[in-house]
């Protein structure tokens, strides 16, 4: 890795002057993370993340704090566009767009967006490696330097109660999110959360595949763990904010060139 590349992982102080900057004009941020939420859905549909209506991800809405944009349930990932968007508030109203409103993603999200001023984007659905995963009631251990990226960030919500409709659970969710960057939601699925939709959907692509790395590894053997300073370290090169963020460009950038139609 050259140095240029190098300061871009590793150095979270540049975080603010790297990431591009929130839009001063509220309507051109709002389609601007609209977009990316598009974009985010068609990968999550290209990556085979999508099971029947299930799965969601929400991006806050930058104007208005207490709302939220999110896929319509029974839309495919694969046919998203930004007009099919939802904004919702967090009564659970549909104040904009035409479509019905998966009740666990109203769960779900309008309460880890209450809880967590701080998160813009949350990210969830039932892949195939990551609910595999769950049902062991297990963290990811640090096997390898992708999955680093979730070493002691990253928490298991062990309380199962069925579909994710009442509010309670969704608030016991967020209450176990913490200040973490994700969730394995045991018997369930993964949950992650970002500053950007672009983070979020990163850290939900590389828990996947941190979730099949390690059910392989442990078909076959015995792996061995990082030791905890490694790991850390590790952690604060490939897991911060502008890693995340970053990580993701070029799989948005292949996705709308691929289907550009989702930007209508």
């Amino acid at each position: 890795m050259d140095n240029a590349a190098n300061s871009i992982v590793m150095n979270q102080d540049a975080a603010d002057s790297m990431m591009p900057a929130e839009a001063a004009d509220v309507s051109t941020e709002r389609q601007h993370r609209k977009e990316r939420l598009a974009a985010a859905l068609r990968v999550f549909g290209k990556f085979g993340f999508d099971e029947g209506v299930a799965g969601h991800i929400t991006v806050r809405d930058p104007e208005h704090h207490d709302h939220f944009w999110v896929n319509p349930m029974g839309r495919s990932f694969k046919q998203m566009r930004v007009s099919d968007l939802l904004l919702v508030n967090h009564h659970g109203e549909v104040v904009e767009g035409e479509g019905l409103l998966n009740g666990a993603a109203f769960t779900i999200h309008s309460r880890i967006h209450m809880a967590h001023p701080e998160v813009t984007a949350a990210a969830h659905s039932h892949s195939v490696y990551g609910k595999t995963w769950s049902t062991l009631g297990r963290l990811l251990d640090p096997i390898t330097q992708d999955a680093c990226a979730f070493y002691e960030d990253h928490v298991l919500f062990d309380d199962f109660r069925g579909v994710v409709l009442d509010n309670s659970e969704g608030e016991r969710i967020a209450a176990a999110l913490g200040n973490s960057k994700a969730a394995i939601l045991q018997n369930h699925g993964l949950l992650t959360v970002g500053q950007s939709v672009d983070e979020a959907a990163w850290w939900f692509i590389t828990m996947e595949r941190s979730c099949q790395a390690q059910l392989m590894a442990e078909a076959v053997g015995k792996p061995v763990h990082i030791d905890p300073e490694h790991a850390t370290k590790t952690r604060e090169t490939v897991g911060n904010t502008l890693a995340g963020w970053f990580s993701f460009q070029p799989i948005y950038d292949v996705i709308v060139a691929e289907q550009p139609e989702l930007l209508e």
